[in-house]
């Protein structure tokens, strides 16, 4: 027999684990499904050690002691945490409940569902030259998981998006130097940190791409740029190099479930419902108008789908306000 949950959130991003605690606050049965082998999503995937600055009360903190915090948040009341599966199938069944099928053909029974997936599966977009492959998880990176890998050493960083500038920005302070390349002469970063990145003392080289990889012993020592005007071929000496080409997005058979969808993410109404009855979506795979794409924004989208999922399992039941404050389980905690 399987064990029925009143709600199963699938994504252990840093929006699902915060919607975990709130499950606890309203007294519900949890548990959490995350396709990757540990918690955090996209912020543990890709800037462990970048600094988020846009959280309300917390003035700086890195994306791994944010996960961190969130673990410790969601597991105040315990839910069950299951990892390194994707869910593949959605079945609802004649009582209402839900049956969740995973890749490994493990199976879930939940009365309500929370997406919160993120995009979807994420996968970085990779370097298509010669002898990358050869050069990755040596000094050719696509993430940044230690800062101090970068520590006094000259650091190219390719790509003209928001994770290029904000990597350039963040490791000028212990890098030797830093070499940004981009292929348009125009970046698409956000303006103020953009302007940061210009004042500073990095080298920015637009419009180039990178040409080839140079390098002995399974280390990159120099690459070629080449202008894509001009067609302009220069060799630069490097100890490290970061891409940034972006990532592709794989929201797997979710798309086919039957949920409507609006510029690629789930639609959902006021009360973070989707268009199946008793499935509800928060953070980055949610769509309405006006979305604010902050962590912040689905810290907030969390709990309104938490009490819609409570009303969804027990309707016609008051849905009373609650507050950590005076939520009497949490003063022993």
């Amino acid at each position: 027999m399987m064990k029925l949950y009143d709600v199963t959130i699938i994504g252990g991003g840093p929006v699902g684990l915060f919607t975990a605690f709130y499950c606890g606050m309203r007294e519900m049965e949890t548990k959490i499904i995350e396709f990757l082998p540990y918690l955090g999503g996209k912020v543990s995937y890709f800037y462990p050690e970048k600094m988020i600055r846009d959280i309300g009360g917390i003035p700086s903190i890195s994306g791994e002691n944010l996960v961190r915090q969130l673990e410790e948040q969601a597991n105040t009341f315990e839910p069950t945490i299951v990892l390194k599966q994707q869910i593949v199938g959605l079945e609802k069944l004649s009582d209402g409940t839900f049956l969740l099928i995973s890749h490994t053909g493990e199976r879930h029974h939940t009365r309500s569902i929370i997406l919160a997936t993120g995009f979807g599966t994420l996968k970085s977009g990779k370097l298509d030259l010669a002898d990358a492959k050869k050069y990755e998880g040596k000094n050719l990176h696509y993430t940044v998981e230690r800062l101090n890998d970068f520590k006094d050493k000259h650091v190219l960083i390719s790509g003209g998006g928001n994770s290029a500038v904000d990597w350039a920005n963040e490791l000028l302070p212990i890098a030797k130097k830093i070499t940004v390349v981009h292929r348009r002469n125009e970046f698409s970063g956000l303006e103020r940190n953009l302007s940061n990145l210009r004042k500073s003392s990095a080298s920015i080289m637009t419009p180039y791409v990178l040409d080839s990889l140079h390098g002995k012993n399974e280390r990159m020592t120099s690459v070629s740029l080449k202008n894509v005007e001009t067609e302009e071929n220069i060799e630069i000496d490097i100890d490290e190099v970061l891409v940034n080409h972006g990532y592709s997005i794989d929201l797997g058979p979710i798309k086919d479930w039957g949920l409507e969808f609006e510029n690629g993410s789930i639609k959902v109404d006021s009360s973070m419902g989707t268009s199946i009855n008793g499935v509800f979506a928060v953070g980055d795979i949610a769509s309405y108008q006006n979305k604010l794409h902050l962590i912040a924004g689905g810290f907030t989208e969390g709990p309104t789908a938490v009490n819609s999922a409570k009303a969804f399992i027990e309707p016609g039941k008051e849905l009373k306000p609650i507050f950590s404050t005076n939520y009497e389980a949490l003063q022993t905690k």
